[in-house]
C-alpha cells in the first residue's frame, strides 16, 4: 500500500536541528516562518535535493554525468518520496530565440496550424520556426533584431580631435587609429567638433559619398570611422574578448530587423495568413484576444491543434498572464512571470503522484489576483499530487490543508518544527507567524513633504499611454496596480530619464568564493585581529596562503575526478574541513579560530568579534534583516530579496549625497514580521534626504507610503493609465484601494 506520508527524519541541513516531521502527501502544504528560519532548508535543499538525488540515481552513469549534480542531504532518513518538480522564482532567461510561446510550447501548435492551413501553402511548420534555418530570417538569423552602431556615442561635439573627441577605443588622440583622422588633412584637428561644418561631420562618420563631397581633401581609400568600427568589432567571427564586449555594448544598440520588422521570420512564412493574420499578428497579440481569435479556426482537419493550443492559452489566462503576448523575450520576464509560465507546462501532464515545490508564487502578484494563484494550486493537488509551498502571504496559508512553521528564530535559533496544523490552529498559536497575522499597519496619516519633483514625460514604453507623472523627490513613493498594469514600465522609463540607483533581485555575485567576508571587505581585518592576538603574521590566517591546509590549499574539500561516474566531493580527511593547518587553528579570539569566524552569523560576529571596524562593516547587513547569514556564506546561495537587501546594505553604507532610488518588490522572501525591518531601513535611507519609489504589492508597505501611483485598471492593453495619484489615504475606486479596506 502507497505511503501516505513523507517521513523526514533527523534532518541536518543547514540550521536544521535534527528534524523530525512527518508531512502528508496528496495535500496542500504551506511552510511558513522567519526569514531564515529553515523553510527552504526543509522543502528545497532536502525534500526536493533528496527526491531528485533518487531520481537521478535510476539513469546509468553515462547518463548521470549529463545531469545536474545533487547534493544528498544530511539526514537519518527519508521515505514516501515522489519524482519531484521545482517551480522556483528563477528568472527562465535563456537566449534571444527564447519567447514566451516557445517555453510554453503554444509557438509549436502555432507554427503546425499554419503549416497545414495557412494561406499561400508555405510547408512542413519548420517553415514557421525562427530557430530553424528553414525558417530564420536571413538578416537576423531569427532573433528579430540587429546590432547597429550607437553613432550618437562615438563623439563628444565639445573637443577636438587633438584633444580626444572621438571616443571609441583606440581612435583618440594617440590612439593606433588617430592619424586615420588626424593626419589625412581633410579636417581641423583643433577645433571642436560642434563648430565644424555639418557636412565635414558625416565625412568623419560615414565616409563614402560624404567624404567625396568634400572633394580631393580626403584620400579614395578613407574609412569613416562608424565602417571601420563595425569593421572592428561587428563583422569579425573571431573569439570576443571581454574588452571587445565592453565596447560593443558601450557604443551599439539593438534595432528592430529592418527586413522582417521583428518577425523573426523569412519572407514566405510573414506573408501566410489563417482567417486573415499572419503568423507575426498573432504572435503580437495579446493572448486573451489571441484565444478569441484561434477559437474562430473551424476547419476539422486542425481541431485537435486548435483544442491544444486553446487549452494552453486559458491556462495562461486562468494563472494571471493573459496580458503578455507569445512573441515576449523570456528573458524580459519577472520572477513571479517567470514561475507562472513554468507551472502553466505542468497543467496539462497526466502524471499523478507527483510532489510539487513551489517558492513564494504569489511573488508579483496583486492581492485581487492571489487567488487565481491559490486556484491553480488547489488544482494540481486535485489531480493527485502533493503540493509543497514555500510562503509568507496569508492568503495562501489560508487555503491549505496542513501549515508547517520552521523557527522560531533565524539562523542558529531556527531549524526547529515549532507549530504544524490548519491555518485556524496557527492564528491561536504563540508562533512568530501567529503574532504577525495579527498585527496590521496603518496608512500613513502624515506623509513627509516632498523636498522637489521628479518629472517623467511622455512615457509609452510597453502599455504605457503616453504618461507624464511627477514623482515627489525625499518621499517614499510606492507604484502599485495588478501583474501587467505598467508599473515596472514606468519604473524603467524613470531610470531611463533620470540618474538612479535600480537595486533589484539579481545575483550579488557569481564566484562561489564571495561571502559576506569578502562582500563587506572585512577578510583583512580579520587576518589583522588574529595577527594581532598571536603576534603571527597576518599572511597565515588567509586560506589562500601558507596558513592554508596544504592538501586542500585552503578549500577544505577534495575533488576526485571519477570520468563517467559522478565527480566525488569529499571533506579534505586533513583538516576537516577546516581549511587551515592545525598551528593556524591553534590561535583563538575570544574562544574562536579562524575557521570558527566562518560559521559565525552576521548578529554573531558583531557581538563577539573585539573590532569596530569590523562590527561596522557587518552593521548594515544586520540592519536589513540579514544578521542570520553565516558569515563564510557563499552569496551564491541567496534568494532575491537577500540579493536586494544585500544591495540596499551597500548603499546604507556607502551613499552620501542625495540619490533616486528604485526598488522592485523589496518584501519578496520577508516574513510578515520582517516587513516593519525593511521599512526602518527605507526610513534611514530618507532621512538622508534620499528619494525611494517601491513597486510593491505588500499591504503594509503601501499603507506606510508618502506617495501613491496607482496603475491599471487591467494588465495589459487594459492598463498603462493612472489611476491614482496622491496620499494612500484618500485612495478610492480601485481594486488597490478595496485591497487596503479589506486587507
Amino acid at each position: 500500500m502507497l505511503e501516505r506520508v513523507m517521513r523526514i527524519r533527523g534532518a541536518r541541513t543547514n540550521n536544521l536541528k535534527s528534524l523530525d516531521v512527518d508531512i502528508p502527501r496528496g495535500r496542500l502544504v504551506v511552510f511558513v516562518g522567519v526569514s531564515g528560519s529553515g523553510k527552504s532548508s526543509l522543502v528545497f535543499e532536502t525534500i526536493a535535493a533528496e527526491a531528485r538525488h533518487q531520481l537521478n540515481e535510476t539513469h546509468p552513469p553515462f547518463v548521470r554525468n549529463r545531469l545536474p549534480k545533487w547534493t544528498r542531504p544530511e539526514t537519518e532518513g527519508i521515505e514516501g518520496l515522489s519524482p519531484v518538480v521545482v517551480i522556483d522564482q528563477r528568472r527562465i532567461g535563456g537566449n534571444a530565440r527564447s519567447t514566451v510561446g516557445t517555453v510554453t510550447d503554444t509557438w509549436t501548435y502555432l507554427r503546425l496550424l499554419f503549416s497545414r492551413i495557412g494561406s499561400p501553402h508555405v510547408g512542413e511548420s519548420n517553415r514557421f520556426s525562427f530557430n530553424d534555418p528553414a525558417g530564420m530570417c536571413p538578416a537576423c538569423s531569427g532573433i528579430g533584431e540587429v546590432v547597429v552602431s550607437a553613432v550618437d556615442r562615438f563623439l563628444d561635439l565639445d573637443l577636438s580631435l587633438a584633444q580626444g573627441a572621438i571616443l571609441l577605443p583606440g581612435f583618440g588622440a594617440g590612439g593606433y587609429w588617430y592619424n586615420k583622422y588626424a593626419d589625412v588633412g581633410g579636417f581641423d584637428v583643433d577645433t571642436p567638433l560642434r563648430d565644424w561644418p555639418e557636412a565635414e561631420r558625416h565625412a568623419l562618420l560615414y565616409g563614402g559619398e560624404h567624404a567625396a563631397r568634400l572633394g580631393t581633401r580626403l584620400p579614395k581609400d578613407y574609412q569613416g570611422i562608424v565602417e571601420r568600427f563595425e569593421r572592428i568589432y561587428l563583422r569579425t567571427r573571431d573569439h570576443l574578448s571581454d574588452r571587445k564586449r565592453r565596447v560593443i555594448d558601450r557604443f551599439t544598440r539593438s534595432a528592430t530587423c529592418p527586413e522582417c520588422h521583428g518577425d523573426r521570420l523569412h519572407e514566405a512564412a510573414r506573408t501566410a495568413t489563417v482567417l486573415g493574420y499572419t503568423i507575426g499578428e498573432m504572435a503580437r497579440m495579446e493572448i486573451t484576444e489571441l484565444i478569441g481569435v484561434v477559437e474562430q479556426v473551424t476547419d476539422p482537419a486542425v481541431a485537435p491543434v486548435v483544442a491544444a493550443l486553446t487549452e494552453r492559452l486559458r491556462a495562461m489566462v486562468t494563472i494571471g498572464l493573459g496580458y503578455l503576448h507569445l512573441g515576449r523575450a523570456t528573458t524580459s520576464l519577472s520572477g513571479g512571470e517567470s514561475q507562472r509560465i513554468k507551472t502553466v507546462k505542468h497543467l496539462g501532464s497526466s502524471l499523478i503522484e507527483m510532489l510539487y515545490v513551489f517558492d513564494e508564487p504569489t511573488v508579483g502578484l496583486h492581492p485581487h489576483d492571489v487567488a487565481s494563484m491559490t486556484a491553480l494550486l488547489r488544482q494540481l493537488r486535485d489531480k493527485g499530487n502533493t503540493v509543497l509551498v514555500v510562503e509568507h502571504d496569508p492568503a495562501v496559508m489560508e487555503v491549505a490543508d496542513q501549515i508547517v512553521e520552521i523557527g522560531p528564530g533565524a539562523g542558529a535559533e531556527g531549524g526547529q518544527l515549532v507549530f504544524q496544523g490548519t491555518f485556524e490552529e496557527l492564528r491561536a498559536a504563540r508562533t512568530a507567524t501567529a503574532a504577525a497575522l495579527d498585527r496590521r499597519t496603518r496608512i500613513a496619516d502624515d506623509p513627509r513633504a516632498a523636498t522637489g519633483a521628479i518629472t517623467v514625460t511622455g512615457a509609452t514604453r510597453n502599455n504605457l499611454k503616453n504618461l507624464t507623472v511627477t514623482i515627489p523627490a525625499g518621499v517614499l513613493t510606492v507604484l502599485t496596480g495588478v501583474a501587467g498594469s505598467g508599473k515596472s514600465s514606468l519604473a524603467a522609463e524613470l531610470v531611463a530619464q533620470h540618474d538612479a540607483v535600480v537595486i533589484d533581485q539579481k545575483p550579488v555575485s557569481t564566484n562561489r568564493r564571495s561571502t559576506p567576508v569578502t562582500y563587506t571587505g572585512i577578510a583583512a581585518g580579520i587576518r589583522k585581529l588574529f595577527a594581532r592576538h598571536s603576534g603571527l603574521p597576518a599572511g597565515l590566517f588567509s586560506a589562500n596562503s601558507e596558513g592554508a591546509c596544504p592538501d586542500c590549499k585552503g578549500l577544505g574539500v577534495i575533488h576526485t575526478d571519477l570520468a563517467f561516474m559522478d565527480d566525488q566531493e569529499t571533506v579534505c580527511e586533513t583538516c576537516q574541513g577546516r581549511r587551515f593547518t592545525d598551528e593556524v587553528l591553534r590561535h583563538r579570539v575570544n574562544g574562536l579560530s579562524v575557521a570558527d569566524i566562518d560559521d559565525l552569523t552576521i548578529t554573531d560576529a558583531i557581538s563577539r568579534l573585539p573590532d569596530r571596524q569590523i562590527r561596522e562593516a557587518l552593521r548594515h547587513l544586520e540592519q536589513v534583516g540579514l544578521g542570520y547569514l553565516r558569515l563564510g556564506q557563499p552569496l551564491t546561495t541567496l534568494s532575491g530579496g537577500e540579493c536586494q537587501r544585500v544591495k540596499i546594505a551597500k548603499e546604507l553604507r556607502a551613499a552620501t549625497e542625495p540619490t533616486l532610488y528604485v526598488l522592485d518588490e523589496p518584501t519578496t522572501g520577508l516574513h510578515l514580521r520582517d516587513i516593519g525591518v525593511l521599512l526602518d531601513v527605507l526610513d534611514r535611507l530618507l532621512d538622508r534626504r534620499h528619494t525611494v519609489v517601491v513597486i510593491e504589492h505588500h499591504l503594509d508597505v503601501v499603507r506606510r507610503a508618502d506617495w501613491l501611483i496607482d496603475l491599471g485598471p487591467g494588465p495589459g492593453r487594459h492598463g498603462g493609465r493612472i489611476l491614482y495619484e496622491g496620499p494612500v489615504a484618500t485612495i478610492e475606486g480601485t481594486v488597490t484601494a478595496a485591497a487596503l479596506r479589506d486587507g
